[in-house]
């Protein structure tokens, strides 16, 4: 299999360049940076592309293409973010006019204003969100799908695992006197994605024949927001506990505070806004059926269970 990674530069990225290449496969690597440390691609071939600025130059033959390059934050410019997952997705498309393309997408394409329980692929997207990143990523989603060629889309939630630069680093941020402050109660459902059932789905969806098709990625079981917390912040070694405070609370302030930003054009990032209160407040939960039959999608349960244990109390 010869294979191009973009965003490999990246958590998810890297994890896909190295599994690759552990299978014996022929990977190109492409991110923005100007180098990377060859370990981190599993020693792929690496060259830096900024996809937003336009074609990559003599694009490589390849089998498949395993699009991970994203602006993956609920706080960014909206017009970079949607120049990053957006054009930049339209780039891929162009640059490899004839191969294969797993996009990597996300759960955040399904319905932010209500809870999503056991939600199947047909859900989404929708015709409103509460940021930039999850209109971006559904718009991606219609640019792939509309191309008309081989695609394959995968929707993974709260990805994590060794090498995490996004989910767990963002709630370390926010503790405070060893305690994590999240809206809502803690005890409603959700579905995390450990990075190597997510790096399973990539290289299945690579080497499947389905095509046109949009798979729910996630691990085998749901759990609690609360054992979800707990678990990750036992994961990192942190003696935190989470405090759970009252929606009718937090999302007056949410409201206000992402108005101040948008508004008064302060650098500051919002800690607390809608989509955070809409991620912990509200199950988010899916229905992984249709990877489990047609990509032979076989996920490992959330791998933090056990250590989640240790700080029930």
């Amino acid at each position: 299999m010869r294979l191009a990674v973009t965003g490999a530069t990246g958590f998810v990225g890297g994890a896909v360049c190295r599994a690759a290449m552990a299978r014996g496969w022929q990977v190109v690597a492409f991110g923005r940076r100007a180098d990377v440390d060859p370990s981190h691609i599993g020693g792929a071939a690496y060259r830096p592309w900024d996809l937003r600025r336009g074609d990559v130059p003599r694009p490589p033959a390849v089998d498949a293409v395993i699009h991970c390059a994203a602006a993956a934050t609920d706080a960014g410019v909206d017009r970079e973010v949607w120049q990053a997952n957006v054009t930049g997705t339209e780039r891929v498309l162009t640059s490899f006019p004839s191969a294969r393309l797993v996009h990597v997408s996300t759960a955040s394409v399904y319905d932010p204003y209500r809870p999503t329980v056991r939600a199947v692929e047909s859900e989404a997207p929708v015709r409103r969100y509460l940021n930039a990143y999850a209109a971006s990523k559904a718009a991606a989603e219609r640019v792939v799908l509309a191309a008309g060629r081989d695609v394959v889309i995968l929707r993974p939630h709260a990805v994590y695992g060794p090498g995490d630069t996004t989910l767990l680093p963002r709630l370390l941020e926010n503790v405070r006197a060893g305690r994590l402050l999240v809206p809502g109660t803690g005890r409603v459902l959700t579905s995390m994605t450990s990075v190597d059932n997510l790096v399973q789905a990539c290289l299945s969806a690579a080497e499947s024949t389905v095509r046109a098709c949009v798979f729910n990625i996630a691990d085998s079981d749901v759990i609690t927001v609360d054992r979800a917390l707990r678990g990750l912040l036992a994961s990192a070694g942190v003696p935190a506990r989470p405090v759970y405070l009252p929606t009718g609370l937090t999302s007056p302030l949410a409201t206000a505070a992402e108005f101040l930003q948008r508004h008064t054009g302060h650098p500051a990032k919002v800690r607390l806004n809608r989509y955070v209160i809409s991620q912990t407040a509200m199950e988010r939960t899916l229905d992984i059926t249709a990877a489990r039959r047609h990509l032979a999608y076989a996920p490992s349960p959330t791998a933090f269970l056990t250590a989640g244990a240790e700080w029930a109390g």
